[in-house]
């Protein structure tokens, strides 16, 4: 998670990118990392997660990462939950929970990943949440802030 962390610091540092990192490990080894590049990329689809696991599929060749551990600053959205899903990924670990940020992170419906992992019926796919939920919390802005309008892409 630490990993984690200090890549979406780098994010937080680059233009056109926000703050959310996501490193991916099988083995004990690094497959895949990055942070959000939807701003720099000009791609909705350029989250955190979505970056890690296109890396990892460069690395190894392939699209699947069975026994993989997917670790995100932020409690994944329902796309990059879906992603994982069809990556074969074996677990999600997550920092800050949903109510822990402002709104302005997350699509407007409030989807609980959990139901997308029933509803594909991955009984094999495991998350915990809350890892370093404080200090992930902390690189966002908080529920009650005001965030300026040009940031809030999702309201």
């Amino acid at each position: 998670m630490r990993r984690a962390m200090a890549l979406a610091a780098a994010g937080e540092r680059a233009p056109g990118a926000s703050p959310i990192g996501c490193v991916i490990v099988r083995d004990g080894r690094i497959i895949g990392q990055g942070h959000n590049e939807v701003g720099q990329t000009c791609d909705p689809t350029a989250h955190a997660e979505v970056v890690a696991m296109r890396r990892a599929g460069q690395a190894l060749g392939q699209p699947q990462f069975r026994g993989a551990v997917l670790y995100s600053t932020l409690q994944p959205c329902g796309m990059c939950t879906m992603a994982s899903i069809w990556a074969g990924i074996s677990r999600i670990v997550y920092g800050a929970e949903r109510a822990q940020v402002h709104r302005m992170y997350f699509e407007d419906r409030h989807f609980d990943t959990m139901d997308f992992i029933r509803d594909a019926f991955k009984a094999d796919l495991t998350v915990t949440g809350g890892v370093l939920a404080d200090e992930c919390a902390a690189m966002y802005y908080a529920p009650g802030d005001e965030p300026p309008a040009e940031e809030q892409a999702n309201i």
